[in-house]
């Protein structure tokens, strides 16, 4: 491991402290709220505040902490690496805060954890293989392209652009998690539901995200061989649809908004309908992208007339001939 990378490892293992740290000291002075002794403000409304106690550590932790590491690195790399790790660590905090402590149901909250869990792993992974096992080796092309677009005032624009509205997104889309860790309810067909939509997602994402790296792979070797490299992949689950790893990750947020609905909470529906929207904004910046590279720009045209955007679903071959004929 070289110097750079073990550097970046050190820093991305830190990273969380500061609120881990608060959080262990929250769970030992809730004995002392419980004695009513040693009663300090602070500590009082952290206890019955979760849900902005769990806001107020993103902030500080995150929108600021990350926000001045990424200032000093000149690289806004490590908010894409915790994007996997953040709702692990949220779901736990939700689940050990000591005012949830015996307030929902233990089955269900073991499930959403293990699923949880079992997600983290499968982005983490993914994210890891994608850059090659190295740690804060790029930050995404989105943010270089926002950082060429603002220029001199990226420094303070990255504040917003890049952190401030991951709080949105990252706590918006674990809502649900409180909801669970918040409500005790004997479980029911919705919950069988909402996992079984919630696993689909996690299985659809594995396999569009491994069958993404393989064709990759696949077209550097190509390269390396002075070979002409595949234009599109079409294949596996890319041939029913142009997007299908962003399809999956729908489905395991919309699984969880189905969980929170299930409780009586709908209203937390709209960080997965945040999320969704996100990924329909990204979804035109990628296939602009793509449609701008002039080798594969009329193969991915034909592509998009073609294959549905998200929805795994048949090809359309009367449009594939319609485009052929203009």
């Amino acid at each position: 491991m070289g110097r750079s990378n073990l550097k970046n490892a050190v820093i991305a293992l830190l990273a969380p402290l500061p609120s881990i740290l608060l959080h262990l000291s929250l769970f030992n002075h809730h004995y002392d709220y419980e004695r009513q002794t040693n009663q300090y403000p602070i500590w009082s409304w952290c206890y019955h505040h979760p849900l902005l106690l769990a806001n107020l550590l993103f902030f500080f932790n995150v929108n600021v902490l990350f926000w001045i590491t990424s200032l000093i690195q000149n690289s806004n790399w490590m908010i894409d690496l915790y994007w996997t790790v953040i709702p692990v660590m949220l779901v736990h905090f939700f689940a050990t805060h000591p005012l949830s402590l015996g307030q929902y149901n233990y089955w269900r909250s073991k499930a959403v954890i293990a699923l949880t869990w079992v997600w983290s792993l499968r982005l983490s992974h993914n994210y890891m293989r994608r850059e090659k096992w190295q740690w804060g080796a790029r930050e995404d092309w989105r943010f270089n392209d926002m950082r060429s677009q603002y220029g001199k005032h990226w420094w303070w624009v990255s504040f917003f652009a890049v952190y401030l509205s991951q709080q949105v997104f990252l706590i918006g889309v674990c809502l649900p998690f409180y909801v669970v860790h918040s409500v005790d309810k004997p479980l029911s067909i919705w919950d069988f539901v909402a996992v079984l939509v919630c696993l689909c997602g996690i299985v659809i994402a594995y396999f569009a995200d491994t069958q993404l790296h393989q064709f990759v792979s696949r077209n550097e070797k190509l390269k390396e061989l002075g070979k002409p490299v595949v234009l599109n992949l079409d294949r596996g689950l890319w041939y029913y649809s142009r997007h299908p790893n962003y399809f999956g990750e729908q489905l395991w947020w919309w699984g969880l908004a189905i969980l929170s609905w299930s409780l009586g909470h709908g209203w937390t529906a709209v960080g997965s309908l945040i999320n969704s929207m996100c990924l329909a904004y990204v979804t035109i910046l990628v296939e602009e992208r793509m449609v701008k590279q002039e080798h594969r720009s009329e193969a991915y045209r034909l592509y998009q007339k073609t294959t549905s955007v998200w929805v795994p679903w048949f090809k359309s071959s009367a449009a594939a001939e319609k485009y052929k004929s203009t």
